[in-house]
């Protein structure tokens, strides 16, 4: 939303987004992905965040920010956040010695328990300490595998595309 859409810390009603508590894998986004606002999710219900698709990298190294690197796309999950859909791709970087353990969403869970709930959890609760209700997930809070990840990604950057090509309505985004 700033001139020339600069990496930096979230900010949120004029302050630093803050995290409350530790937080267990890498965050941050695929580049080119738009969650259109002007779309409603025919499963959730819900228009897009506005926002690129969030990746949550589950791999053991403590990524820098603003680091890009590959990942193989492992699953998703359908967060609503104040009543728009907030797509969450689970990933691991194909660096990771896990990687090559891992294929799909189900994979995680047996060679990784309690990490898609663990995901989950801290996501449903993030936004509770600023006074903001849980946050809620759609497809029965399932993890969705790879296939349906591999959608939302596909999706995501022809809305993108459709952005950046002036046939969306952009709202307050900055666009060159």
């Amino acid at each position: 939303k700033e001139a020339n859409n600069p990496i930096a810390q979230d900010v949120k009603k004029g302050k630093l987004r803050d995290y409350h508590g530790p937080i267990f894998w890498n965050y941050g986004m695929f580049p080119q992905t738009w969650e259109d606002p002007n779309l409603v999710h025919s499963e959730t219900k819900c228009a897009g965040d506005n926002d690129p698709v969030d990746v949550v990298e589950i791999g053991a190294e403590a990524l820098p920010q603003g680091a890009v690197e590959p990942v193989k796309v492992l699953g998703t999950l359908a967060m609503i956040d104040d009543g728009e859909l907030d797509w969450k791709v689970i990933a691991i970087r194909t660096s990771d010695p896990l990687a090559a353990e891992l294929s799909d969403i189900g994979d995680v869970e047996a060679k990784c328990p309690g990490v898609i709930s663990g995901i989950r959890e801290w996501f449903r609760w993030y936004k509770t300490p600023d006074g903001k209700p849980l946050n809620a997930f759609g497809f029965e809070e399932k993890a969705l595998g790879k296939a349906h990840a591999m959608e939302v990604i596909a999706e995501t950057h022809e809305a993108w595309k459709k952005l950046v090509a002036g046939n969306s309505d952009k709202g307050k985004l900055w666009l060159k």
